[in-house]
């Protein structure tokens, strides 16, 4: 019996998925992705469909608005704000539907605490990245916010077990020092790991769910989620340089949800589950651990979101790496 609170042997998508249709999104991930189904993310929706207007939309408290095509915090809640919440009761209008009955995982995502800092303005001007009292009342805000969120999503699917996944691409540049000012002349404070950890920490404790962090980035900052109890990291397999930190990470009992399939087609062709496999395999093997721990501590997933993909491609990405992750089982 697995510790993750995961199958063993499963897929999962990232989050964003093309067009503009939710109970087709909806469709496709219930059908490819059996074992660990997540709530499709379709951007192309437009603002309240993105990952800050969308993750926004989460905080409790500090209204957001679209001013110069930016999201920033707000006085009041107005338009962009029910334009952001309609998108999303739809989209759980449709889960509610289509996972009637469903008593796996299923996973939801949101952006986190630093990314949502490095990109939404305060009303003054600048990111909330610069004052460190207005990220510790985001941090709380968002905190609540994804509390209550999947707390209704536990009512409208009640034999799931809801599994969290927080999107945090901006991360590594807040820690390196690297997140611009909008004369792009300086960037902001560099945060120490202590604190990213902590700030983390505090909607991970909060959600009362296991939580995985999404990261696409060659500079990792694995021991930061380690810091902040993440039970998994996600990753795009093809940024990892250094194999020494996720060996640690896997040694202290992190999952890992590796990106081993390519979002694009490879030479034109389509996406083979034996390849996925192998080279999830290969990873494995230069790390040392078991074989018969790589199904159950590890998820496959495509490199990073889909949204920029043809509806084809995403299908037999989907169902490749579905068949990749029962090829892992087999040791």
């Amino acid at each position: 019996m697995s510790d993750f609170p995961w199958p063993s042997g499963a897929a999962t998508g990232i989050g964003s998925l093309p067009g503009t249709d939710i109970a087709e999104a909806q469709r496709v991930v219930l059908g490819e992705l059996p074992d660990l189904p997540h709530l499709p993310e379709l951007p192309e929706r437009g603002p309240g469909a993105d990952l800050i207007g969308r993750g926004a939309g989460f905080l409790v408290d500090l209204p957001v608005q679209l001013y110069a095509g930016r999201w920033q915090i707000a006085g009041r809640p107005g338009a962009d704000l029910r334009r952001t919440a309609d998108l999303l009761e739809r989209d759980l209008d449709q889960l509610t539907e289509q996972a009637d009955g469903f008593t796996g995982t299923l996973k939801i995502q949101a952006a986190g605490p630093w990314t949502l800092a490095a990109s939404l303005d305060l009303p003054i001007g600048g990111r909330m990245l610069r004052d460190p009292g207005a990220v510790r009342d985001l941090t709380d805000s968002l905190a609540e916010g994804l509390r209550r969120h999947l707390a209704n999503v536990r009512k409208r699917v009640p034999g799931a077990t809801v599994l969290l996944q927080l999107d945090e691409p901006s991360l590594p540049a807040v820690l390196a020092g690297r997140v611009p000012t909008e004369s792009g002349l300086s960037a902001y404070r560099t945060v120490s790991a202590p604190a990213a950890a902590s700030r983390l920490r505090t909607v991970i404790e909060a959600v009362d769910a296991p939580v995985v962090v999404h990261c696409c980035a060659p500079d990792l900052p694995l021991q930061v989620f380690r810091d902040a109890s993440a039970r998994a990291v996600a990753f795009d397999l093809s940024l990892i340089k250094d194999l020494d930190p996720l060996g640690e990470a896997i040694e202290a009992g992190l999952g890992l949800f590796v990106g081993a399939a390519p979002t694009r087609p490879v030479a034109g062709g389509r996406p083979e589950a034996k390849q996925v496999a192998e080279r999830v395999r290969k990873l494995w093997q230069r790390l040392g651990f078991p074989a018969a721990r790589l199904p159950e501590q590890v998820v496959i997933t495509p490199a990073c979101g889909l949204a920029g993909a043809s509806p084809a491609y995403v299908r037999a990405l989907l169902k490749a790496c579905q068949e990749a992750g029962r090829r892992i089982s087999e040791v």
